[in-house]
């Protein structure tokens, strides 16, 4: 046994990890990949959310040249927008219209590293997101948050979410940014996941480790499924408010903030996304 080992051991030293890239998207287009993408329509929110995500060009583009400064070339805009009374189809009343793109039954992936670079406008209520999910009943289907935040610019949140350890969860972690670096600027959030444990970076920086032992302290471990990624911009909810407090104007969602939405500024920029796996 301890020959084979040696010898195993040579092999992988000889013939390293190679990485394959199994997702890429840069958003350098003239219009939204249809084929890698769906866009959501929906006017029935969770977490008592304000906005309805809707198909819409004033809310999902991409962007290019002054627009996308600091993009490699393209990027995706998701955009908040101030659309007082706006009614679904399931007659719910909204004065917010928002987007939220996925790559359910189009692109889904069990282990690997999953990227995306990012900035966003701060705002206390404003709540893009960055993340993965299966199909199936939520929680047990398994859910990582690769990348949230609600408007303080000096943090972004890591978050696993599954039976037993879900809504607020166990398994969170609030990243700090270094003085003089907020999430207003480009940064890249990522996670590696494997059979036995998710790491959180960002800017490639370990922030958050969560093993199979900490996640079977709650409950099932519920990532071992493939997932797919999902890019959206929430207003408000009950995660914002946690934080924020606050119920005026809007449930979780300030006043500066609605005005930032009706000046045409709460925007998410999304310069690509990458999904790789190591194979021997």
């Amino acid at each position: 046994m301890i020959a084979s080992f040696g010898v195993a051991t040579a092999s992988a030293q000889i013939h390293p990890a190679k990485t394959d890239t199994i997702f890429f998207e840069d958003f350098n287009g003239k219009s939204l990949d249809r084929s890698k993408w769906n866009v959501e329509v929906t006017g029935n929110t969770v977490n008592n959310e304000q906005q309805a995500y809707v198909d819409s060009i004033s809310t999902l583009y991409l962007a290019h040249n002054k627009e996308a400064a600091g993009a490699k070339k393209g990027a995706l805009v998701i955009k908040a927008v101030y659309h007082p009374g706006y009614s679904s189809k399931e007659q719910r009343h909204y004065d917010f219209l928002s987007g939220r793109i996925n790559t359910r039954s189009k692109f889904e992936f069990t282990y690997g590293t999953a990227s995306a670079r990012m900035k966003m406008a701060a705002g206390a209520g404003a709540w893009p997101a960055f993340w993965a999910l299966s199909e199936g009943k939520w929680p047990d289907c398994g859910e990582i948050d690769i990348m949230e935040t609600v408007g303080d610019s000096s943090w972004v949140s890591h978050a696993l979410h599954g039976p037993g350890y879900f809504g607020n969860t166990p398994l969170a972690y609030r990243a700090f940014f270094p003085k003089g670096t907020d999430v207003t600027q480009w940064h890249i959030y990522s996670v590696d996941w494997s059979a036995n444990a998710l790491v959180f970076k960002v800017d490639d920086k370990i922030t958050y480790t969560v093993t199979r032992e900490m996640v079977e302290k709650y409950g099932k471990w519920a990532f071992d499924n493939p997932k797919f990624i999902i890019l959206n911009f929430a207003l408000g909810g009950g995660y914002p408010n946690g934080v924020n407090k606050l119920k005026e104007p809007y449930f979780g969602l300030s006043q500066t903030s609605v005005d930032r939405i009706k000046a045409g500024q709460a925007k998410v920029f999304v310069d690509w996304v990458l999904v790789t796996q190591s194979k021997p």
